[in-house]
């Protein structure tokens, strides 16, 4: 029996250490998508847009663009964005698009040929996509397009597509930048991005003492000052129309007042910071960087909480030439100290660095723009910006003279395309980030927790509803082997961690398993975060309350079945090298996106598998989990390299003690007595049995042998002598 664990165990040893050398050996081989032909539907878009096209050039210039004719008319222009601009969406991969322009630079037609975004492969229908694109048609390439609500009357805003945001977002940004380069290299439109190449330098020469009144007065510092009904006004026609509405007497309290100013040139530093709080500054900015102090009091916050969280600021950006700058945490420096005679007092204040390769002009408009959200959904809401615009007073500026040309192209660059941020979650993101705090509480703790065995039980009762509920359901945090494959595809290709802050509700849970796996393997997010392995254990505990049968396996078929998770997973890997689309389409043996994230509402072949593998776990606890899961086998591979063995054992344990073994309800502990990291769930069953001197049988034979009396020595019986009476004789 020995023998042939040992040649189990080492059947198993092998096949992860095959996975693991087949994903490096692989790694190479992986490309990145490229523009391609897509049969019937290119020139299908193309008859719908312009029907009298009778012909269409060969691909030519540097975006291999298309002319579309009629006769010896040309009717416009057709190219795949994949040829212009390579911008991943959440998938990793870039969205492809065909659009079609006409002669003076208005899109007719934005089509999505191919994309790899798992919201809509498993989800949403892509015809809400096609829908969304449909809105283009009539948008001149130099118009700036809005996803949500905008404060810039001459922007055009489009609704996003709910549930997938951030890939409308990226859609809209390869749409439009594509567009217009393609429209500046065909001369529909004026070249303008080379006049950044010429910015103007701030004047360190000048200085004058100046008064707060002063600086508000020249324009050195600019003011946005909201009141809760103009930002009720902002929503008024949306979905959000009515959501966090002021009351009658609320409407002019102040939702905002903001304020910015460039702090580079010294009249408006030093009077604001002081002289050795601006020197310092200004020393520690290197060459073509800028500091840009904001200031807001009323009820909303300019910073919000994103950076802490994900290192990026979600509620302000800076704009200049259609080019949108985010500050992330490195950034930003805190302001506490300011001198400038005459300013109010304000709740919160920040320096926000621009770096240098933005290639921001100091002396060129830029707008400051403040999003500000109204959640309609658990999952969706929308968002409207506001701008304050902002220009340093000409005489702190040093710059070539422009012509006259130049002139009039600032203008023009100064209606920037649409290029938004992503914003976070706060909500959602503050409640997780306790809950993994409380987690991490647990597990560093974990001895001083399973001596508490009843307690312990309830709070993982607690947890595990929390997991599905919340993290589930509502937060939409199910990681999938989808992110896992394509976390690989990105570190071949082209890793880009704004890929990954996209989703943070995802980026925090990826971040807090890698962390966990090398300190605990990979049973704390199977056993603690995973919805869908949360909601089993549930359903299953709740069986056993109720007295329904338990079924488990022999050890020796139950450890050969732990290979199909790792075969199913490098079947995946393989199918991603050639497609990471068809992949994701086969990462359906995975049931999270239709239990947890589309909570069972899709079609019924589905909802059939999910319902199948909970209701097989009513009998036999984490069926999927132990032997299907390859999200559970992707995780399991790196928990070889954990650093510590955290879960204790005794040289009973296994011979003679099998208690532990008999218990575990996945059979992660092997009839010697050791645990299989790779198996483990980290539920701490086991470890409260360690603890527990009423059950361990090592611990009751200690108790029993100390408690035993040691033998009483023998006494002698004192001899008594009795006289008997004289009457009794």
């Amino acid at each position: 029996m020995k023998i042939n664990r040992f040649l189990t165990s080492s059947h198993l040893y092998s096949w992860k250490n095959a996975c693991l050398l087949l994903l490096v050996l692989t790694l190479a081989t992986l490309q990145g998508v490229q523009a391609k032909s897509y049969g019937e539907i290119e020139q299908q878009r193309i008859d719908l847009v312009f029907p009298k096209a009778d012909s269409a050039s060969e691909p030519q210039g540097e975006f291999k663009v298309r002319t579309l004719s009629s006769g010896d008319e040309v009717l416009g222009y057709v190219f795949q964005s994949l040829d212009v601009v390579d911008i991943p969406a959440y998938s990793g991969k870039p969205i492809n698009m065909q659009v079609i322009l006409d002669t003076t630079g208005v899109i007719q037609d934005a089509y999505v040929l191919e994309h790899h975004e798992p919201i809509l492969l498993v989800g949403i229908p892509i015809s809400k996509l096609h829908a969304f694109n449909a809105k283009y048609k009539g948008i001149q390439v130099n118009q700036r397009v809005v996803v949500g609500r905008s404060g810039d009357p001459d922007a055009v805003t489009v609704d996003a597509v709910t549930g997938a945001t951030v890939t409308v977002m990226v859609v809209n940004e390869i749409v439009m930048r594509s567009a217009r380069a393609v429209a500046v290299s065909l001369g529909l439109v004026e070249e303008n991005a080379g006049l950044a190449q010429k910015p103007a330098t701030v004047r360190e020469d000048i200085y004058q003492p100046a008064d707060w009144a002063e600086l508000t007065g020249n324009g050195a510092i600019r003011r946005l000052h909201l009141t809760r009904g103009q930002v009720d006004e902002a929503f008024k026609g949306s979905e959000a129309e009515g959501v966090d509405q002021a009351s009658t007497d609320q409407v002019d309290d102040t939702f905002i007042d903001l304020y910015t100013a460039h702090l580079n040139a010294p009249t408006i530093g030093r009077n604001l910071l002081g002289d050795n709080q601006y020197r310092f500054l200004m020393e520690e900015l290197k060459p073509g960087e800028q500091a840009i102090a904001v200031l807001g009091s009323g009820k909303y916050s300019f910073k919000g909480s994103g950076y802490v969280r994900g290192g990026i600021f979600d509620r302000v950006q800076l704009r200049q030439f259609g080019a949108t700058i985010s500050f992330h945490d490195r950034d930003f420096e805190r302001l506490s100290d300011v001198y400038a005679e005459g300013m109010p007092d304000f709740r919160e204040m920040a320096i926000f660095i621009v770096r240098e390769p933005h290639g921001f002009d100091p002396g060129s408009p830029w707008a400051l723009e403040l999003l500000v959200k109204r959640q309609t959904g658990p999952i969706s809401g929308i968002f409207s910006s506001f701008e304050l615009p902002y220009q340093m007073p000409e005489e702190y500026l040093e710059r070539p003279q422009p012509t006259a040309a130049e002139l009039a192209a600032v203008e023009e660059a100064n209606r920037p395309l649409w290029l938004n941020i992503w914003y976070q979650k706060s909500f959602q993101i503050g409640v997780i980030c306790l809950a993994l705090l409380l987690l991490t509480v647990i597990l560093f703790l974990q001895d001083k927790f399973t001596q508490r065995p009843h307690f312990l039980h309830w709070l993982r009762r607690g947890y595990l509803i929390f997991t599905v509920v919340f993290i589930g359901w509502y937060a939409l945090g199910q990681l999938s082997v989808v992110n896992v494959l394509t976390f690989v595809h990105a570190l071949v290709q082209d890793f880009r961690w704004e890929l990954f802050l996209t989703d943070p509700i995802i980026f925090i849970i990826w971040t807090f398993t890698a962390a966990s796996i090398l300190l605990w393997g990979r049973g704390v997010f199977c056993g603690w975060l995973c919805p869908f392995g949360a909601l089993q254990e549930l359903i299953n505990e709740a069986a056993r309350k109720l007295k329904i049968p338990q079924y488990e396996l022999p050890f020796a078929l139950h450890e050969r079945l732990w290979a199909i998770k790792y075969i199913i997973l490098l079947l995946l890997f393989g199918l991603s090298l050639e497609s990471l689309a068809t992949a994701e389409r086969f990462a359906e043996v995975e049931p999270f996106k239709t239990a947890i994230t589309l909570k069972f509402d899709r079609q019924w072949w589905f909802v059939l598998y999910a319902v199948i593998l909970l209701v097989i776990n009513i009998f036999t606890r984490k069926v999927y989990c132990r032997y299907v899961c390859p999200l559970g086998a992707a995780l399991a591979i790196p928990s070889k390299f954990r650093l510590f063995d955290w879960l204790k054992r005794r040289k009973e344990c296994g011979s003679p003690c099998q208690l532990c073994a008999k218990e575990c309800e996945i059979q992660a502990i092997h009839p010697d007595g050791h645990i299989n990291a790779n198996e483990c769930h980290y539920c701490l069953d086991c470890q409260m049995t360690y603890h527990n001197d009423d059950k361990c049988p090592p611990l009751i034979l200690k108790q029993k042998k100390r408690s035993k009396k040691a033998p009483v020595s023998a006494d002698l019986i004192p001899v008594v002598q009795v006289v008997v009476p004289e009457r009794a004789l």
